[in-house]
């Protein structure tokens, strides 16, 4: 038998839990501006071996654009190892997912304001498999897609790499464009090609730059005077032909019948011949 006015331990909790979500009715809602440092950030989406370190010195030339070496912010993570740190996060609405976000934020957030300039720039090809979460942390961000012909990048990747098996680097290729057609899709954007930035360098530059909003510089074509950081593997391209300054043009497109099966399809969505 249960006397009135006495409450066993669920009750209890139940009670609390109501409080606490009263108590956060009357509190101030957080401010869009405390999300997030960098607002609209700009992200390119590619894949590996695509020109995207061509790009990025180019952007990075600009007088108003930051564009760093690969930042691999989606391996940046955080630990919530204590069962009290988690219910600590819990009380200020903040889970793993949200503080690995303002993590990422403050980095691109450092970075941009030890530049002085006004807009950055991510490219880190890892970033099209991320593309989802990106766009859920940033509503506000930017997108440059970066295609080049598929086969080529598969050729690119083997000529620096003659140790790799063709299939596993098919299948490499194949997951980074089914990637970054899933994100053209969902997401709006300037898409690039790299035969068109190598061939038509000012045309394009000048796209871009409309597109983020910034006058186009003439500099940006001659990426020899800026310091970029270095060119070493694991945070971007290290070629040759990276390290020379000048704007290498692309090799020639390959023949129809070189074009991997598992890439035939994606290649002629993208507007290749194949």
């Amino acid at each position: 038998m249960v006397m009135v006015g006495s409450v066993g331990p669920g009750v209890r909790r139940v009670a609390r839990g109501v409080r606490r979500r009263i108590r956060r009715l009357g509190e101030p809602p957080v401010p869009e501006s405390a999300y997030r440092l960098v607002p609209d950030p700009v992200f390119v989406l590619s894949s590996v071996r695509s020109g995207s370190t061509l790009l990025r010195v180019l952007l990075n030339s600009h007088p108003q654009i930051r564009a760093p070496h690969e930042m691999h912010l989606r391996t940046l993570s955080v630990d919530l190892n204590k069962p009290y740190t988690k219910k600590a996060m819990s009380e200020l609405d903040l889970d793993q997912r949200e503080l690995e976000y303002l993590l990422w934020d403050r980095v691109l957030h450092r970075e941009l304001v030890r530049s002085g300039k006004q807009v950055i720039v991510d490219k880190t090809p890892g970033n099209a498999g991320v593309w989802e979460r990106l766009h859920e942390g940033w509503p506000k961000a930017r997108y440059i897609f970066l295609l080049r012909h598929p086969a080529s990048m598969v050729s690119s990747l083997i000529t620096n790499r003659p140790d790799r098996d063709p299939d596993a680097t098919v299948r490499e290729v194949r997951g980074y464009v089914e990637a970054v057609q899933a994100a053209r899709t969902a997401l709006p954007g300037l898409t690039v090609r790299y035969e068109d930035l190598t061939e038509r360098p000012e045309a394009v530059t000048r796209e871009i730059c409309a597109y983020l909003g910034v006058p186009w510089a003439p500099r940006m074509l001659d990426y020899r005077k800026g310091d970029h950081g270095p060119f070493v593997p694991y945070i971007g391209d290290w070629s040759e032909n990276i390290k020379s300054g000048k704007i290498q043009k692309a090799r020639a497109l390959p023949d129809a019948a070189d074009v991997p099966a598992p890439l035939r399809d994606i290649t002629r969505a993208w507007g290749y011949p194949c």
